[in-house]
C-alpha cells in the first residue's frame, strides 16, 4: 500500500511546500519535513496524530502559507518518515526537537498545533528547553493527557473494565486496514468523524489513515494505550487554547475539559457541537483562525519585545 495514498485534487489535497528538508532526531530517526509560504514570515509549527501525516493539515496549510511561514512534519513511521523501533512519548518530544531546532533560528518563536498525537507530542515536550524556547502558544485539537482507552467511546458500551479491554483490542489490533471500500468509509466515520461529515472529507481521511503501516499503527497503539501525560499538560507555561468536537469517540470532551482545568495559562476552549475527532479537517476554517489568532497576538508581540 502506498505510504502517500491521499486525495491528489480539490480541497483536501496537500499543497506543495516551498521546500523540503530532513531532521534527524536524537536516536538517529530521519524525519519528513515541510516547509510552506514565505521565509521571515511568523512560524506556525503542526504536528499531526495517529496513523496521519502532513497531508492531515492541507487545509491549514493552504490557507496560513499565505502570509505565515508553515512547518509540517510526519511523525516517525508515518508519511514520509521511516519508521523506527523507538515508540514512546519521549521520542515523540525528540522528534519534535529535531524539527524546531532545524527550522527555526535560536530564540525565534513560533505558535505550535498538536492534533490527537500530535497534542501529546507537545505535553511530552512541555518541558524541554528547546520546545521553551521556541513555543510562543500553543494550540491543543482533540487530544488528552492520559487515560485514552479507559475514557474512548469508540464501543458503545457503559464504562467500566468490558469496554476498556474491548476498546483495547479494537484500538490495538494488527489486523491490515486493507483499501478504502465503502464500509472502511463507514467504520472511520463512526469512530472518528462526526454525523453530518461529507464524504469528500471521511473520504480524504479514510486515504491518509489507510496509509499508515499496519506495524506503525500498532506499535503507537502500544504507547498511546499506557500513556500519562499529565505532568506534560503542567508544563505547558506559555498561552494555551484547546478545541474538541462534542462527537469525539476517540478523545471525548472530558480530556478536554481535563486539560482546561489543569493548563497553567489557558486562553480559550471550544467545544464545536456536532464534530468527531478530526477537527482540523473537520472545521477547518474554526482551526486555522485558532491559529491566527495565537500568531497575531503572541508570536508578533514576541517580535517586538525582541526587536
Amino acid at each position: 500500500m502506498s505510504r502517500l495514498m491521499h486525495v491528489a485534487s480539490g480541497p483536501y489535497a496537500p499543497p506543495v511546500p516551498a521546500r523540503e528538508l530532513t531532521a534527524v532526531s536524537a536516536d538517529g530517526a530521519r524525519l519528513h519535513v515541510e516547509v510552506h509560504g514565505p521565509e521571515g514570515a511568523p512560524p506556525v509549527v503542526l504536528a499531526h496524530g495517529w496513523t496521519c501525516s502532513t497531508a492531515f493539515w492541507a487545509a491549514q496549510i493552504r490557507d496560513l502559507a499565505a502570509d505565515h511561514r508553515v512547518i509540517a512534519y510526519d511523525q516517525r513511521g508515518h508519511g514520509r518518515s521511516p519508521a523506527s523501533p523507538a515508540c514512546s512519548a519521549d521520542a515523540l518530544a525528540d522528534d519534535l526537537e529535531a524539527v524546531l531546532a532545524a527550522t527555526l533560528t535560536p530564540g525565534e518563536k513560533a505558535v505550535l498545533a498538536g492534533h490527537s498525537m500530535g497534542g501529546m507530542t507537545l505535553m511530552a515536550a512541555a518541558g524541554r528547553a528547546r520546545f521553551r524556547e521556541h513555543a510562543a502558544a500553543v494550540l491543543l485539537c482533540s487530544t488528552g493527557s492520559s487515560r485514552l482507552v479507559a475514557e474512548s467511546l469508540v464501543v458503545p458500551m457503559r464504562a467500566g473494565r468490558p469496554r476498556t479491554w474491548l476498546t483495547r483490542k479494537i484500538l490495538g489490533s494488527r489486523a491490515p486496514l486493507g483499501p478504502v471500500t465503502p464500509l472502511a468509509r463507514r467504520i472511520l466515520k463512526y469512530g472518528t468523524m462526526g454525523p453530518a461529515s461529507a464524504p469528500a472529507m471521511v473520504e480524504a481521511c479514510a486515504r491518509i489513515v489507510h496509509a499508515c503501516p499496519r506495524r506503525v499503527r500498532y506499535a503507537w497503539s502500544q504507547v498511546l494505550d499506557t500513556l500519562d501525560l499529565d505532568h506534560g499538560v503542567r508544563e505547558l507555561s506559555m498561552p494555551t487554547a484547546v478545541v474538541v468536537g462534542t462527537a469525539d469517540r476517540l478523545t471525548p470532551a472530558v480530556h478536554a475539559r481535563g486539560l482546561v482545568a489543569a493548563l497553567p495559562h489557558c486562553v480559550g476552549a471550544t467545544e464545536l457541537p456536532g464534530l468527531g475527532h478530526m477537527t482540523p479537517v473537520e472545521a477547518p476554517e474554526l482551526v486555522t483562525g485558532r491559529i491566527r489568532e495565537l500568531v497575531s497576538t503572541y508570536v508578533r508581540i514576541g517580535l517586538k519585545e525582541g526587536a
